[in-house]
């Protein structure tokens, strides 16, 4: 079981200041967020990087990650996951889960209960708070290409979710995790 981290973002409604390096407990956030999905039983995990990824390789501590950086960051989430499956493609995984780097209320135990789900190579899992569905989203290997095709701009897989929705299995998590995103700066007081 493979995981993504999405840390690629530049913050652009946050001022410009990357996401993956905003502090959260003393420490930039793509530390956490990479964590969370090793913690939740993902291995290897595998981070695309994007927008000031110099700075982010300097001074988060991601040794025992694997690395990507996404030279057309600005495009859009879509760009990074296609990214990050092309790097998985030759791990032998056969699942991968998804999770974004703005999401620190998403910790491992969530990513476990999603890992938990996993039903072969052709699984499609997410968590849902509340009935309804958010991250981390877990790709069987055999959907990776399927999901790498329909990944454009900002909407990463969500075209591919409505459309295999049927699909689709949902594990409720709003008991053990909070989805908010830091997106502006008065999301900023959710840091700790």
């Amino acid at each position: 079981m493979a995981g993504l981290l999405l840390a690629a973002g530049g913050g652009r409604r946050l001022g410009g200041r990357p996401k993956a390096l905003l502090d959260h407990r003393g420490r930039p956030l793509v530390e956490h967020a990479a964590r969370a999905l090793r913690d939740g039983g993902c291995d290897p995990v595998h981070i695309v990087l994007g927008a000031a990824a110099t700075s982010v390789r300097g001074r988060a501590e991601l040794a025992v990650y694997g690395i990507s950086e996404n030279p057309d960051w600005a495009q859009g989430m879509g760009s990074s996951l296609r990214v990050g499956l092309a790097a998985l493609a030759g791990s032998g995984a056969d699942a991968v889960v998804v999770s974004l780097v703005d999401q620190p209320g998403i910790g491992a135990a969530a990513v476990a209960r999603v890992v938990g789900a996993y039903d072969g190579r052709g699984s499609l899992v997410a968590a849902a708070y509340g009935g309804r569905r958010g991250h981390p989203v877990l790709f069987g290997a055999d959907r990776w290409a399927g999901v790498a095709a329909a990944a454009e701009g900002d909407r990463g897989a969500r075209d591919y979710l409505r459309r295999h929705a049927d699909a689709l299995t949902l594990v409720e998590c709003a008991d053990i995790a909070e989805p908010y995103d830091i997106d502006t700066p008065e999301d900023l007081h959710r840091l700790e």
